[in-house]
């Protein structure tokens, strides 16, 4: 992989996050009663937009929302300004990786027909987040706030709406959770606009349209797993190698599983809630390969996952998949809506680096450029640690864009123990563990579950 070009600066770039920056800004204090800073940070975004289709209702929405008339219409479209300046900014980025990666760009899907959403609903959630823009993030109370639950509530039952009523309900219980905002030290100002703009752009008829589902036979080559965990949810992301039994190119392919959690279930635990739900897990654990046939998969490369359609294959070591396999397999698509910096993760392959940083972080330098590594993503659930990535000589993992750079986020390192090189991965205690440390988190998250499950069943008898 060429980390060199990872360093060099994307034309635009700035440009494009300033205008996005400018109009998070806006939403802080809000379009009830706009001043001269609202005005200006509106008229930057529509100045970004200038030359693109999107440019008449851009500058029409900037110019009423800066007169504090701005209807439903404009929140759409300046959510819609925003959305396409980030999706341009992930595009660039992505262009940038791909140049690095040497690697092919997945083929681009087209849109499933929905099905009849409820136009009142959709015009209740588009009611809510309006409101929502007009008091501004300072202009929080818990009666704004609320306002959403009656919509979410008649949303869930329906399907084709649950992906914008989910956003919605997350989103209702952080803001609530920061009421009233006026004594907030710190806004999360990217946060709350990416949630704002995306379940505006939700609520118009068509845009949950998903790419066409197929179903895909072959062989799957694990490279690693993404843990991700919260406190009352937790979720494990299989990145791995998809080999086609027809034969052709293969592509890179994601299966995920979550559940919820006990806050009282961390580190190795975790596993116990998830295996039960993917056999793909053990399989990781034990280093093999799976056989699938029929799967069902998304053109981005999602895997919906069911162990009907799976066996486990032969040995399969992520090492030799990384090597061999990773450099001609093909990226994912994503969808337009998806577009973000944030949703750039690219599965990458590094040896032959030299380890430096400090105490607060471990750099790895390749070819002369450095790549900081994000030690904070690696889960306390597994064998790797920060020590074992900064005393390694090869890497597989995935490439993030944060703050204004790119960083690795590892899933596996080759390192020496006693002379023999031992792998160590994240997802390593995925399948079970023999490993002290391992075994007692394990049986202390059997305590819990089955403690908890008690007191359920008292509960449920009373």
């Amino acid at each position: 992989m060429r980390a060199d070009l990872l360093s060099e600066s994307v034309d635009g770039l700035d440009e494009a996050l300033a205008a996005v920056d400018a109009f998070d800004r806006v939403l802080v204090t809000g379009l009830l009663r706009p001043g001269p800073a609202q005005a200006a940070g509106l008229a930057e975004i529509a100045r970004a937009v200038t030359g693109t289709p999107l440019a008449a209702k851009v500058s029409e929405a900037a110019e009423k929302a800066s007169a504090g008339a701005a209807g439903e219409d404009h929140f759409v479209a300046l959510a819609a300004a925003r959305a396409a300046l980030l999706g341009s900014v992930h595009d660039a980025l992505a262009a940038r990786t791909e140049e690095a990666t040497g690697r092919p760009r997945g083929e681009q899907g087209t849109p499933e027909p929905a099905g009849q959403q409820p136009a009142n609903l959709l015009a209740a959630a588009r009611s809510w987040l309006s409101d929502l823009a007009r008091r501004g993030w300072r202009g929080l109370d818990h009666d704004v706030v609320s306002g959403a639950a009656h919509v979410v509530s008649a949303m869930l039952p329906d399907p084709g709406l649950r992906r914008l009523a989910t956003l919605l309900d997350g989103f209702a219980a952080e803001l609530a959770a920061s009421c009233p905002g006026a004594t907030l030290e710190r806004v999360p100002e990217r946060r709350w606009a990416d949630l704002w703009s995306r379940g505006m752009l939700l609520t118009l008829p068509g845009a949950a349209q998903v790419p066409v589902t197929g179903t895909v036979t072959g062989r799957l080559l694990p490279l690693g797993v993404d843990l991700q965990e919260h406190a009352t949810a937790v979720q494990a992301q299989v990145h791995a190698v998809l080999e086609p039994a027809e034969g052709g190119a293969s592509r890179l392919v994601r299966a995920s599983v979550s559940v919820p959690k006990p806050d009282t279930v961390v580190g190795a635990g975790l596993w116990q809630l998830l295996r039960p739900h993917m056999s793909l897990l053990a399989a990781v654990g034990e280093g093999c390969s799976m056989d699938l046939t029929d799967m069902p998969v998304t053109v981005e490369g999602d895997l919906i996952w069911s162990d009907a359609h799976a066996r486990q294959g032969a040995p399969a070591d992520a090492f030799a998949t990384a090597r061999v396999a990773l450099p001609t397999a093909a990226d994912s698509y994503v969808a337009p809506l998806d577009r973000h910096p944030a949703r750039l993760v690219v599965p990458v392959f590094l040896e032959g680096y030299a380890v430096g940083g400090d105490d607060d972080a471990v750099v790895l330098t390749a070819a002369g450029s450095p790549l900081v590594v994000d030690t904070d993503r690696i889960p306390s659930a597994g064998p790797l640690t920060p020590e074992a990535v900064a005393a390694s000589g090869a890497c597989i993992g995935l490439l993030r864009w944060d703050a204004g750079s790119f960083r690795v986020q590892p899933l596996a390192v080759e390192t020496t123990v006693r002379r023999k090189v031992v792998p160590l991965h994240a997802g390593g205690w995925a399948g079970g563990t023999t490993d002290k440390t391992g075994v007692r988190a394990e049986k202390a998250a059997t305590d819990a579950v089955t403690v908890l499950r008690e007191r359920a069943g008292r509960l449920l008898r009373k």
